[in-house]
């Protein structure tokens, strides 16, 4: 088991608690797997509320797949954090998966995410993040809030 932590950056304006929102929330990934290195083709997402059997009853993964090109089953599963005030311009791991020979190579974030205002409260709900870029008004406080330059990185935890 290898746990690996996507890393989100971002510079937030007049916002925190920047999130994943729901269960269902998608997160879209390249995987390769550990035993040949064949990478997906296409964007594969990861949904919290999806659980898999592994083989030989040993509990559950939220995606269980065999490689195309080498037929070894692989697994993976995640556990999530949030993205505050205080994190912005940082690195902080906003989501951990725990990888049995799976690894995500690549993240693309899209719809989904949720924050609200810094001083507000205000709740900014099914914000897109696939631009990088992102921002609104807040009627409470009179003010723009945003979240700019999004980037990721993988690191191993």
């Amino acid at each position: 088991l290898q746990k690996i932590g996507l890393q989100l950056r971002a510079t937030l304006e007049n916002i925190t608690r920047l999130r994943a929102e729901g269960e269902d929330f998608r997160w879209y990934l390249k995987l390769k797997c550990g035993n040949c290195g064949e990478v997906s083709e296409k964007w594969q997402y990861l949904r919290l509320m999806d659980s898999a059997p592994l083989k030989g009853g040993r509990g559950s993964a939220t995606m269980v797949q065999k490689c195309k090109l080498c037929s070894r089953e692989n697994s993976i599963g995640m556990c999530l954090d949030i993205y505050r005030a205080e994190d912005s311009e940082k690195f902080k791991t906003i989501v951990e998966f725990e990888c049995r020979g799976l690894e995500p190579v690549d993240f693309q974030p899209q719809a989904g995410f949720a924050a609200e205002g810094a001083e507000s409260g205000t709740p900014f709900n099914d914000i897109n993040l696939l631009e990088k870029d992102w921002n609104d008004y807040d009627e409470k406080t009179k003010e723009s809030v945003g979240i700019y330059e999004v980037t990721h990185k993988f690191v191993k935890c």
